[in-house]
């Protein structure tokens, strides 16, 4: 592994000298950066990094560093992407016409489609062939600056299915330069085969699902999708429970379609993270607000199923951190592109620019339990950065959506 001096770049952004674990309130609507300055890679971490005119080129000869000129070019930690299903067979454009026809979810869920319909699907791919696809999609998601990424679970809604999703996921921690983390989701939805008998699906999941993934060690976390039409508070506690006794620290999917009670269950269980949120009221703030839960919005399912939107403005003036993610999947939102994520945090949630570099960063990297290794640029960090085209400042990354402003990714130390 070769060491790397990236030199005269124009702005080094999201540095910290004393790292904190996540921003909130008004503290997200700060980034700290050096302009005219260095960052200095050793062995896959970040060494230094400071003003171009502290720096003596002499004492870092060719030879032994990889030199990067950035003139003009700025340089960000890897985004940290913690909500995704990318682990699926095939896609789903076929739902997305009856959506255009005006079909809701819910319906299209009721019908067999949705989630079930991606289930179908996986049942009759191999494991080699989802990591292949899976792999494809790391690839494009790294081409647009993440450096990390949360795996779910979730389209095998039997035992064999779920296992098979996350021995995929074990597989891309071992041959993808990300850094994954991967999260059991047997609670995504009702399999058809237990329709009026949700009750019994959720004892599989206990006795038999959580158990078999600990044996295997496959998964960080433990995700239910606490909502309306899903999985009830009660049923939430139960599983969570359940995944807790086996260290599984618990994720939630809650407030996407109502006020579900699912913030309240996953603060009660010192949730990671609880995600979707677009029905979030003054109670769910208040118990946010004494939690150490990171809130978490996946604008990129709200505009594509044309949702209503999380009061993001709302929950940053009462004091909360937010993390934004893409909920990368086949059903309501089949993009891994943190950068257009970032433009819908500005232009539909009305956040500042630096209130989304925070939300994709550091917060994104608390909502993944990474972030003391990733989500700034600090001494002894992991070295995944990236190193933009020609911009003329950091609004322009949620700015300029569509293009993609990413010249060069280095993940680990290693230019990819």
């Amino acid at each position: 592994m070769m060491n790397i001096l990236i030199t005269n770049i124009k702005e080094l952004v999201q540095v910290e000298n004393k790292p904190v674990q996540k921003v909130a309130g008004k503290d997200m609507s700060a980034v700290k950066t050096i302009k005219d300055s260095y960052l200095l890679i050793e062995k896959g971490l970040i060494k230094s990094f400071g003003k171009m005119n502290s720096i003596d080129l002499n004492n870092y000869p060719e030879k032994t560093y990889k030199i990067i000129d950035a003139s003009g070019k700025m340089v960000f930690p890897s985004f940290c992407d913690s909500h995704t299903h990318i682990v699926y067979a095939g896609s789903r454009e076929i739902e997305y016409i009856d959506k255009i026809k005006g079909l809701s979810y819910e319906k299209i869920a009721q019908r067999g489609g949705g989630i079930l319909n991606s289930a179908k699907k996986l049942q009759k791919v191999s494991e080699e062939e989802l990591t292949e696809q899976a792999l494809e999609r790391l690839e494009e998601i790294k081409s647009f600056g993440t450096g990390a990424v949360e795996i779910k679970s979730g389209y095998g809604l039997n035992t064999e299915g779920e296992l098979k999703i996350l021995r995929v996921i074990r597989k891309l921690k071992e041959i993808s330069p990300l850094t994954i983390k991967a999260t059991f989701l047997g609670a995504h939805a009702v399999p058809a085969e237990y329709k009026g008998r949700q009750g019994e699906y959720v004892d599989l999941i206990i006795n038999e699902m959580i158990p078999r993934v600990a044996v295997e060690d496959l998964a960080d976390y433990i995700d239910v999708f606490c909502d309306k039409g899903f999985f009830t508070v009660e049923e939430t506690d139960r599983m969570l429970m359940a995944g807790m006794k086996y260290g599984l620290r618990p994720k939630i999917h809650a407030n996407e379609l109502d006020y579900s009670g699912g913030i309240q269950t996953g603060i009660k269980y010192n949730a990671l993270s609880v995600d979707h949120l677009e029905f979030t009221g003054d109670a769910e703030i208040k118990a946010l607000l004494n939690s150490e839960t990171m809130p978490t919005f996946l604008p990129g399912a709200a505009f594509f199923l044309n949702m209503v939107n999380p009061p993001a403005r709302k929950m940053i003036d009462a004091g909360l951190p937010l993390a934004l993610a893409s909920d990368f999947n086949p059903g309501s939102s089949p993009s891994g592109n943190m950068q257009f994520i970032m433009s819908l945090g500005c232009i539909v949630l009305r956040m500042l620019p630096e209130e989304v570099i925070n939300a994709v960063t550091l917060n994104g990297a608390y909502a993944m339990g990474i972030e003391d290794q990733m989500g700034s640029i600090a001494i002894g960090k992991k070295a995944n950065v990236f190193i933009t085209k020609r911009i003329p400042s950091y609004a322009f990354i949620p700015y300029a959506y569509g293009s993609n402003k990413v010249e060069t990714v280095i993940l680990n130390g290693v230019v990819q």
